[in-house]
This record gives C-alpha cells, sequence and structure tokens, in this order.
C-alpha cells in the first residue's frame, strides 16, 4: 500500500484579516506548528458589534480550536425557545436538541468577548501578528506569493488565505468577476441589555414584514435584534439612531416595551444595512485562497456567519494536511464548501424576503428547520 501523503509543505502562512476566520486559521494552523504572520488593518484589534448567537454547528466548529473549555466563562447556553406575534401571544414553542454531548443546543456571547477569545488563544500559540497594516498586492511566482503590505514592506510566503470579509479588497481586485455584496432590503438593528425577568432561552416576535428577537449572551445579559424592512436601504445618522430604534418598537407586545424603556440611553445600539450573496467560484488564485465572509455573507438569519467562517477554516486547514499538492488541497476545499455555504446562504435571504412579504409564520418556520437540519450535518 502506498504511503498516504504527509501535507502540504508550508514554510509560513500570511493571513490577511483578524475577524472571526482569521483568527480561527491561525490558531489551527499555529497549533500544528506551522508559521503564520497575521495582518490586521485595526491598530486596535477589537471586537466590533453587539451580541451574536451561536448554534450546535458553530459550537462544534469552535472545538478544534481550543476556546470552548472558557466559551461559557463569558457566555450562555439553552435549548428551544418561544416564537411569538407582533402582539406578545405565544405562536409555538421551538424544540432543539445538542448537536454534541457536553454543548447546549444553543449559546449567546457579545462579539467582543468571542474575539477576545480568539486573539488571546492566538496569542497563547505565538502567532505573529502585525496591527494597523494590510495587503495591498499578492503576487503568484508559482513556487511562492509575494505580499506588498501597505507600510511597504515585502515578503514572500507558501500560502496566503484573504480572510479579509464581506467587502473584501483582495477579493476585488484578485477575482475581479466575483461581483459585490447585494443589497437585501433589510436592515438589523442590534442592542445590549439587562435580561428581562424570567428570560433563559430565545424570543423571537414576527410582525407583518419584520421581526424583533432576543438572546442571552451571558452574565445577566441579552441582545436584541430587529429587522427592519428599508427598501431604499437608508443611512442612519448615529445621532438620531436610539430614537429612530424606538420608535420601530413601537407597538410590540410581550417583553419589547421593556426593553424599549431603555433605548434611548443605551449605548450599544448597531445598525447595519443587510447585504451578502455567495461568490461564484473559483475561491482562489494560485497560492491565495479565501475564507469567511469575503466569499459567502449571509444574513444573521440563521445566527451562521460566524460558523460558518470557522468551518471554512476547519476544512481548509484538513485538506491542507491531506494534500501534498497545494492546488489539491485548495481545490477539495472549495469542492466541500462551496454548496453548503450557498444553501446557507440563499437560504438566510430567502428568510428575510419571507419577513418582507409577511410570509405565513409556519412556512417561515418549515424553511428554517430544513437548514438547520442540513446546518448539523458533517462539514
Amino acid at each position: 500500500m502506498a504511503d498516504q501523503p504527509s501535507g502540504c509543505a508550508l514554510d509560513r502562512v500570511l493571513i490577511v484579516g483578524g475577524g472571526v476566520a482569521g483568527t480561527a486559521m491561525a490558531i489551527l494552523l499555529r497549533q500544528r506548528g506551522v508559521a503564520v504572520d497575521l495582518v490586521e488593518i485595526d491598530g486596535q484589534w477589537t471586537g466590533q458589534g453587539a451580541g451574536i448567537t451561536i448554534t450546535g454547528p458553530t459550537l462544534r466548529a469552535l472545538r478544534p480550536l481550543g476556546v470552548l473549555d472558557r466559551f461559557f466563562d463569558y457566555g450562555a447556553g439553552w435549548s428551544g425557545g418561544w416564537v411569538f406575534n407582533r402582539q406578545g401571544e405565544l405562536l409555538e414553542e421551538l424544540h432543539t436538541r445538542p448537536l454534541e454531548d457536553g454543548t447546549p443546543a444553543t449559546a449567546g456571547i457579545h462579539r467582543a468577548d468571542l474575539h477576545r477569545l480568539l486573539v488571546e488563544r492566538c496569542q497563547a500559540l505565538d502567532t505573529s501578528v502585525r496591527l494597523g497594516v494590510t495587503v495591498t498586492r499578492l503576487q503568484d511566482l508559482g513556487g511562492e506569493v509575494e505580499a506588498t503590505f501597505s507600510d511597504g514592506v515585502v515578503r514572500r510566503y507558501s500560502l496566503a488565505i484573504a480572510a479579509d470579509g464581506v467587502f473584501s479588497k483582495l477579493r476585488h481586485s484578485m477575482l475581479p468577476d466575483s461581483g459585490t455584496p447585494q443589497y437585501t432590503g433589510q436592515a438589523c438593528w442590534r442592542l445590549v441589555a439587562d435580561m428581562p425577568k424570567g428570560m433563559d432561552r430565545s424570543m423571537m416576535y414576527l410582525g407583518e414584514s419584520g421581526k424583533i428577537g432576543f438572546n442571552p449572551i451571558g452574565r445577566g445579559r441579552m441582545y436584541m435584534f430587529l429587522l427592519e424592512h428599508a427598501p431604499t436601504d437608508p443611512w442612519r445618522d448615529p445621532e438620531t439612531q436610539a430614537q429612530v430604534l424606538y420608535e420601530l418598537m413601537d407597538g410590540w407586545g410581550g417583553i419589547v416595551p421593556e426593553v424599549r424603556a431603555g433605548v434611548l440611553r443605551n449605548p450599544s445600539i448597531n445598525y447595519r444595512p443587510l447585504k451578502g450573496g455567495t461568490v461564484p467560484r473559483p475561491w482562489k488564485q494560485g497560492r491565495t485562497v479565501f475564507v469567511g465572509d469575503a466569499v459567502h455573507g449571509p444574513t444573521p438569519h440563521l445566527a451562521s456567519g460566524a460558523g460558518m467562517a470557522v468551518e471554512d477554516c476547519v476544512v481548509l486547514d484538513q485538506e491542507l494536511q491531506r494534500h501534498a499538492d497545494l492546488a489539491a488541497a485548495l481545490q477539495a476545499y472549495e469542492d466541500r464548501r462551496h454548496g453548503r455555504c450557498h444553501f446557507i446562504v440563499s437560504t438566510s435571504i430567502r428568510l428575510g424576503q419571507m419577513e418582507i412579504a409577511g410570509a405565513d409564520p409556519a412556512e417561515h418556520t418549515r424553511l428554517m428547520q430544513s437548514a438547520i437540519d442540513a446546518l448539523r450535518q458533517p462539514i
């Protein structure tokens, strides 16, 4: 029997972007001794945003990174949830089950806390990190890829991994036919607040053309998201965002009025128009490969953006170890990821379209459940 390939020979790997995908990829490579240079344009390298929902498949993807043992020092876990109408009347109870022993069905954490866990793990593995710097050009030289950095430094690598987000400049320059993320007709408002009494799981309120949801994120806190039908992609002045959100929450029942009472004094309000889509193949050029939101940007309807990004990194690392030939490894990564990512992205966008159209809540739930079942399948 022929010897199995020992994997790609990687002298040093460049990772562009220090978000969820970039840090996850750095951790996986450093855990097996690969030299990594990670560059992040944010000079402070801080986590942005509010709360984030972590599904069972995302917890599964995080396990190889070695951060789950500390996750629940910050975050919360639960099973199930409740779905209400706009008036606060219970429509149905959701039943969810854990994907793996020892983890809850669903979890929540502040995005800054998740970022801290990933950054601290990177640092513990002695990852080489340069902040306030990005890549302006990647040139494939056949046996290496040459990177030109924004500070004028030029270095060569065995592999470059672009994890620079949904508006990836590297993708735009290297894959010019990849298109741009499309606006979905919805905008998402988020905030963090104290949990109302009696809340211990997901709570979702469905309206005529949008919804409001609440999820625990640990240490007595929860985050709220409100999906607004905003067909013209309006710009929202940060100075008036609290007042706009306060007005959007008017007329909802359940726990919404209690949370609404504190909105005008809440400094954590975050507003983001929802743009997304799946980049057509290829997801690579020569010795450069793209991961995470840079090639598949879902809307938050399936709470899967971070999970799919980490899955990318887990699969890419597996294929780099499985194949001695780099081109074969990158092709295998793309083959494994494209179909799954495209399904989740297109389904998340479809769920938003159904909310805008005021579709039957039962139909909405059925589509969401089918996607959840797909996410639970092996990667």
